[in-house]
């Protein structure tokens, strides 16, 4: 290190060695060499405790905020404010830690090839708050949820404490970085602001900084935080810069980093909350050398009672140095881990207590002791001096390694000179590349983000699609079986606010963890929208986890390979590797079981095989010849709606492959899920029980699932005897011969369809949630206990119902269906037959009561489906009935008429609540069932209580909830006059807050029955009670772009109902980034109202997405012309303002026509030339040009790309651009 001072061991303690404190950055002098040099006992001893202190009168003039707003990546307003994003494109919160709390994330990605630590931060202190690896289990930060996050993460967390003298032996300070004690206090008018420093917040797509301006010393400190990417180990970077803004030079001795690191040894989160303080018996602070440079925090076994012992190797390691700009590597600085020596007896870690009495030199010379406590991370500079406008960046290294002997060779590589820029700026381009397949430029810039941002979201909830095996060809999923898919970079939606969930996100290559079945269910809904090559395989693996009682898992796991060929699977083994033991090993790892692209290498690196070929090459060879087998796990309870989004997978699938339709739905077979549970009939959960008060009894639906033990004995049969592990067939469902059975995927659709259809209600109006969870509304948790139903649910039943008629009419094919299927449906239609002969109509005035007739149907359906289930519980017969076309036709003309007649009877029942007497005309969600004749049948359930079976019923009804019309206008968006008249009752109805101009999830929900569910707990306002859940606001608004409704849609958009056209003072937190849910105006405190709360990964990104589809493709962009051939066409909903507008003049072409451009499939750019006024609402092009890669061009006059281009559109690769003409 020319020029530079470094550590060099010297008698058991660290002295410098001297280097010339003269020389500066030749190129900007913004970097100073940093030395050792002692401070002055004098000096020392006449600075108070740290907070913030100063001696001397070397503050500057300028104010905080002004300084703030010299820097280079900062805009400034006409009044003085900064803008609300830099010139990076993030989003700056000015005051952040004297703002409403907020908490948020880093999308946790390493790339492909990288291996990601998870990362949550919040609005106070330096603002990280917990990191960690694979879950909360496995802490580096310990993980709190956010209110505890937002007390303790000053203390607990990243900490700077700084001693600085300006003119040697003059005046001195203490002062700690963003400590809360000099926070600034926003309430207060008379404050003066110039005495307390300036602090900003920049939330980046993949990155987050805390910087603060004191103009009182004279010091700027920054902090940025990124995850490590593309590496075989697994980082958190910190890069904390000190700058001295002051004229005169500045003398600092630092301390910076962690104030409380968990060492590795198992899954510690209950223990840390419920042990901690017998769990520090186990800790220890061990190093990879035999200095302070290299610690390794550690359990000494992992923590526990029993016999087996395990000793715990692993480790987290933290490494700091100060970044260079020249070519040598980086020397390590000492690290204090006692956290003793740093805070004393300030158990509360408020202020450092021991650094007061003692100084860092002094620390670090003196011994330190790590063991049986919680230590510290704090990187040592013991003295530096800046010049005016220098600075000095520690950058340092938070992480996980296997092994003690990993962190030099880890230190080694991330020491290298430019290593952490080039990281940094790496971590910034791949979010980029990750979310090419967007790429949008409008007028709008804040829009254009808020289009990349809900994309990555999106794919961080549902996972990120990517092609493995032959990743070159221009072939499809559906065309060519070494195309697979695997989505990266998935996890369930677990943070500091959504503390509930217990995430997952995998510590290795092609990182990911499992999803809700919903979650992802919908999320992956327009995957083939921007990657075409992904044909049906969406499609494929939902309908496949359709079980054979109509329900399905309650979790989605990553795809798994597998193979099945010794011989093959030799030879593949021999090409890839380089000797024969690593053939030999590498052939039992493939045909040894389902493996992922994470745990190939993990055990590639693990067994030491010695690969051919690049990692990215090695794989793509291995999966090419694999079997790609969907994962899911049963989980708890059968949800009413996880089957609602198969038509928007289809319907996405059909616009970009309506030629591949036919094939799709009858030529291709699929296998059917295999749970643990087992839905009871309802003589075994209508369970007699007291009211809440004790002073009557009523009939509840109890414990409608439970756990088969002989299904589990069923998955026995493919225990492997080797591992003692349950193989990947075991979650398939077989005949009685042991063969999986299948069917095509109309045969399944068919199937949910006409079990959906048995499963109406009494009054055959919403379906029964008979499987002991309700639809997407989860809150009402209690609806099944109160034999409740969902409108939901009927109408997406009815849809489905449609497409299958639909599908079956156009090609006129038969569908074939198990026995056991056919003997229900046998049952229903002739159920149906004495329905009609019974001559029962509806009378005007609906009755609560049940009818006679419509009771006595329900029976006998509901024992008829109950009936099949028992059939199938275990195997199918393989025994099936081929219907033919127009029977079936005939059939579900039938169904779906019965089905709107149950419809009928929901509008006139209605909703009733506060201020509803039901005549909204508004399409109502939910019904009850209270049962009010019953006869015991002589069973009892698991705690005693008598069983019944039911007799007769009442409706109970509920107040508005706004999936019902959202639901219902799906099946009305084809009607332009009546989406328009359920717009405006939505509009003026109690779904309405009029205050925000956005939606309620559900109207007042006073006076409602606490049986309904946990959404009864909550105040009004908050969480299901009546705020405003993002998700369904954007279903509800997609849907009205859906139904061409474009004024009132970008209306509602514009008027703050959508990113990023929100108040950012009343959101609080990024406009690019979708909360789940906002205290609307019904909550108690005004000052909340607006507020988003838990962070992104909402199914509104999903919904987002389908907006932009509809906004910059349309609807159809593929579709079959009169002969029955592919053809394009591009039909846009695009406002003029996204154009140009009042603040941006737009792009114009060379014949000054205004444009927009976006990326289509990720790699062909489009270009919109708009020579019209006004807006573009469901307008056509009129003209194109295509540009092929091999310099050719081909011009269309008219509003249809013809049949070759489109299919060369579609397969991506020989296209260079697109311009359309408007």
């Amino acid at each position: 290190m020319s020029g530079n001072g470094s550590y060099q061991k010297n008698g058991g303690s660290y002295a410098a060695v001297p280097g010339d404190s003269n020389v500066a950055n030749a190129d900007n002098n913004t970097k100073s060499k940093w030395i050792k040099i002692g401070l002055a006992a004098a000096v020392l001893a006449a600075v108070g405790y740290f907070g913030y202190t100063s001696i001397g009168s070397h503050s500057t003039s300028t104010s905080p905020s002004a300084l703030a707003a010299q820097s280079d990546d900062l805009s400034v307003t006409d009044d003085g404010s900064l803008k609300l994003f830099d010139k990076q494109n993030r989003y700056v919160l000015e005051d952040f830690d004297a703002k409403p709390t907020f908490s948020n994330f880093l999308p946790g990605v390493a790339g492909f090839f990288g291996k990601p630590v998870w990362s949550f931060y919040v609005n106070r202190g330096q603002g990280m708050a917990s990191f960690g690896t694979q879950s909360k289990e496995y802490p580096i930060l310990e993980f709190n949820a956010a209110n505890k996050a937002y007390q303790v993460t000053p203390f607990i967390g990243f900490r700077s404490f700084v001693r600085g003298t300006r003119d040697l032996m003059g005046s001195s300070f203490e002062t700690e970085p963003f400590s809360p004690a000099t926070s600034r206090n926003l309430a207060l008018e008379n404050e003066d602001s110039t005495k307390l420093p300036k602090r900003i917040m920049y939330v980046g797509a993949n990155e987050m900084e805390v910087q603060e301006f004191d103009t009182v010393n004279q010091l700027q400190v920054q902090a940025k935080y990124f995850v490590l990417p593309e590496e075989d180990f697994s980082s958190l970077v910190r890069r904390a810069t000190y700058t001295n803004t002051g004229s005169t030079d500045l003398q600092l001795s630092i301390l910076d980093g962690l104030a409380k690191m968990e060492p590795s040894g198992g899954m510690l989160d209950w223990s840390l909350k419920q042990m901690g303080r017998t769990l520090e018996g186990w800790m220890g602070v061990y190093h990879a050398d035999d200095g302070l440079t290299m610690p390794f925090y550690k359990m000494s076994t992992e923590p526990g009672d029993s016999a087996s012992v395990k000793i715990e190797k692993a480790g987290h390691y933290c490494l700091a140095f100060v970044e260079t700009d020249g070519e040598d590597a980086a020397e390590l600085l000492p690290i204090v881990f006692d956290t003793a020596k740093v805070f004393g007896q300030s158990t509360s870690l408020e202020h450092p207590a021991g650094l007061h009495a003692s100084s860092v030199s002094d620390i670090v010379a003196g011994p330190q002791y790590g063991d049986a406590k919680t230590s510290s991370a704090f990187a040592a500079i013991e003295s530096v001096t800046l010049k005016a406008g220098e600075n000095i960046t520690i950058a340092t290294f938070y992480g996980k390694a296997e092994h003690v002997e990993e962190v030099p060779k880890i230190a080694k590589l991330v020491t290298q000179a430019g290593y952490v820029q080039s990281k940094f700026e790496r971590a910034r381009t791949l979010i980029n590349e990750l979310t090419a397949a967007v790429e949008t430029n409008t007028a709008n810039p804040l829009f254009n983000g808020v289009i990349t941002q809900m994309f990555l979201d999106n794919s961080l909830r549902g996972g990120m699609p990517t092609i493995l095996g032959n990743v070159d060809g221009d072939t499809n999923y559906d065309e060519d079986d070494s195309v697979k898919i695997f989505h990266a970079f998935s996890r369930i939606h677990g943070d500091l606010e959504r503390d509930y969930n217990a995430f997952s996100i995998q510590p290795a290559y092609f990182s990911q963890g499992p999803g809700n079945y919903r979650d992802i269910a919908q999320n992956r809904r327009d995957d083939v929208t921007f990657l075409p090559k992904l044909g049906a395989y969406d499609v494929k693996m939902f309908l496949a986890y359709i079980q054979a009682d109509g329900y399905e898992p309650l979790t989605v796991e990553a795809v798994a390979y597998m193979f099945e060929d010794q011989e093959e699977t030799m030879a593949l083994a021999t090409k890839l590797t380089s000797d024969a033991n690593s053939a030999e090993i590498l052939k039992t790892i493939l045909i040894g079981g389902a493996f992922r692209p994470g745990q190939l290498f993990e055990l590639v690196d693990e067994l030491q095989i010695n690969i051919t070929d690049t990692n990215e090459d090695f794989l793509n060879y291995v999966v090419a010849e694999a079997i790609d087998r969907p994962m899911a796990v049963y989980g708890s309870g059968y949800w009413a709606d996880h089957w609602d989004y198969y038509l928007d997978l289809i319907e996405a699938y059909t616009a970009i492959y309506p030629d591949g339709v036919e094939s799709l739905m009858f030529d291709t077979e699929l296998r059917y899920f295999f749970s643990t549970a087992t839905v009871k009939p309802r003589s075994d959960k209508y369970v007699l029980t007291y009211t809440f008060d004790g002073t009557s009894k009523h009939v509840l639906q109890l414990d409608s699932t439970y756990f088969d033990d002989d299904k589990v004995a069923e998955q026995e049969a493919f225990k492997d005897s080797s591992t003692g592990l349950i193989g990947i067939d075991a979650n398939w469902q077989r005949t009685n011969e042991g063969q999986a059975f299948k069917s095509s995927p109309i045969a399944k659709l068919f199937l949910l369809g006409a079990i959906k259809f048995a499963m109406r209600d009494a009054y055959g109006m919403g379906i029964e949630y008979e499987g002991g969870r309700p639809g997407w509304n989860d809150a009402m948790n209690g609806l099944p206990g109160m034999v409740g139903s969902g409108m939901p649910e009927t109408y997406e039943m009815y849809l489905t119902l449609e497409y299958v008629r639909d599908i079956v009419k156009q090609f006129k094919r038969p569908v074939v269906v198990p026995d056991e299927l056919f003997k229900m449906i046998t049952t229903v239609n002739g159920a149906l037959d004495t329905l009609d002969a019974s001559g029962y109509t509806d009378s005007e005035e609906m009755s609560f009561d049940v009818p006679e007739d419509l009771f006595n149907y329900w029976d006998i359906v509901a024992a008829a489906r109950e009936s099949y289930r028992n059939d199938v519980q275990y195997y199918f017969s393989g025994n099936e009935t081929s219907i033919p076309a127009k029977t079936m036709v005939t059939m579900l003309d039938r169904w779906i008429a019965q089905t709107e007649l149950g419809m009928e009877r929901a509008m006139k029942m209605a909703s009733t609540g506060d201020g509803d007497d039901g005549d909204t005309g508004i399409a109502p969600c939910y019904f009850s069932f209270d049962i009010t004749k019953w006869k015991k049948n002589g069973g009892k359930n698991s705690v005693g209580l008598p069983t019944v079976n039911a007799l007769a019923m009442t409706v109970g009804r509920f107040p508005l909830f706004l999936e019902g019309p959202v639901r219902y206008m799906k099946t009305i968006q084809d009607d332009k006059e009546k989406m328009k008249d359920m717009y405006q009752r939505v509009l003026t109805s109690g779904l309405r807050d009029e205050k925000l101009n956005m939606y309620f999830l559900s109207a007042s929900l006073k006076g409602q029955s606490y049986d309904m569910g946990r959404m009864m707990a909550f105040s009004p306002g908050w969480l299901e009670n009546q705020s405003i859940w993002t998700h369904m606001s954007f279903k509800y608004y997609l849907q009205l772009l859906r139904g061409q409704l474009y004024e009132e849609f970008f209306d509602e958009m514009r008027g703050g109902g959508m990113m990023p056209f929100m108040d950012p003072d009343v959101y609080g937190r990024s406009l690019m980034e979708c909360s789940s849910f906002m205290a609307s105006s019904a909550f108690p405190d005004p000052s909340m109202h607006g507020r988003g709360f838990l962070a992104r990964l909402s199914g509104s990104t999903a919904e987002f997405m389908s907006m932009y589809k509809l906004m910059f493709l349309g609807p159809e962009p593929f579709f079959l012309n009169d002969s029955g051939d592919v053809e394009m066409k591009l039909v846009v909903a695009l406002p003029e303002w996204l154009f140009e507008d009042e603040e941006n003049a737009g792009t114009r072409d060379d014949d000054d026509n205004l444009t927009i451009n976006f990326m289509l499939f990720g790699k062909i750019p489009v270009t919109y030339h708009k020579s019209v006024d006004g807006d573009l609402f469901g307008v056509n092009a009129k003209g194109y040009l295509i540009k092929m890669k091999d310099g050719s061009a081909v011009h269309v006059d008219g509003p249809s790309i013809p049949t070759d281009t489109a299919i060369a559109i579609r397969r991506v690769r020989s296209v260079e651009s697109i311009d359309a003409y408007f």
